[in-house]
């Protein structure tokens, strides 16, 4: 059963950069899909990129596709979001989650969550 804690959130100017992270931990991690998601105040919560823990299998959403990258280091049980170009609409609470690889960033396939890191992004 693994077990995420997000960190690295905060604010930011619009055109800026941001990495937040997801810290693992427990003994299933060399077996997950690990995923970022978000969600803003009166929106549905949309999958943002996943990883496969052990190939790096990588998937993205349309809407950060190009400016944001998703990676992990197995050696520290972390999986890290790279937000560059950043705009006012990426502003959320930015989880990761823990399930397994089907090609797509569904929510209801992903198990085990961690408590979220808020992102802010000014013009």
């Amino acid at each position: 059963q693994v077990q995420l804690v997000e960190s690295g959130g905060g604010s930011v100017q619009a055109g800026g950069s941001l990495r937040v992270s997801c810290a693992a931990s427990g003994y299933t991690y060399s077996r997950n899909y690990i995923g970022w998601f978000r969600q803003a105040p009166g929106k549905e919560r949309e999958g943002v990129a996943g990883i496969t823990t052990g190939g790096g299998r990588t998937y993205y959403a349309d809407s950060v596709k190009g400016r944001f990258t998703i990676s992990r280091d197995n050696a520290k049980n972390t999986v890290y979001l790279q937000m560059n170009s950043l705009k006012p609409e990426d502003t959320a609470m930015y989880y990761c989650a823990a399930g397994a690889w089907t090609g797509s960033l569904n929510p209801a396939d992903f198990r085990n969550w961690g408590q979220g890191t808020q992102v802010t992004v000014s013009s």
